[in-house]
């Protein structure tokens, strides 16, 4: 599967799961909502005390899953390497990343306390390798 396509894919299918590396390289699955981002890449909310944010600060490479809201049919995984933006670097790609997910908020003061109050990051996934490119 070509990577565009995928990202084409991840634009309109937001349900997922994130799998990095916990210590000792067991695999940590985290479901969680994604969109792409302005720079093609793969953006996850998440707290700076969650288990993936502290996984991928240890080794930043992770796959993701995504799926539509109905998680039955297509699919897509995408593998790379992760940066993780964190505040107050983080707070526009937050503002970016609800837009594209939700829409407007209707209080975007009160959103912009909230990522600072729950220590929000955004995590980065550079696509660097997509599939599948057939099933079964």
């Amino acid at each position: 599967m070509e990577i565009s396509d995928a990202l084409d894919f991840l634009r309109t299918n937001h349900r997922g799961v994130l799998i990095t590396r916990g210590p000792g390289g067991r695999v940590q699955s985290s479901p969680v909502v994604a969109g792409v981002d302005e720079d093609g890449r793969v953006a996850i909310s998440s707290r700076e005390t969650a288990y993936k944010v502290k996984n991928l600060m240890r080794d930043p490479q992770a796959s993701y899953c995504g799926f539509p809201d109905g998680f039955f049919g297509s699919w897509v995984q995408v593998d790379g390497s992760v940066e993780v933006v964190h505040l107050p670097e983080a707070m526009e790609r937050l503002v970016d990343l609800y837009r594209s997910l939700a829409g407007e908020h209707p209080d975007w003061d009160e959103y912009r306390s909230a990522m600072v109050r729950e220590q929000r990051v955004v995590i980065r996934l550079a696509v660097e390798r997509a599939g599948p490119s057939k099933s079964g």
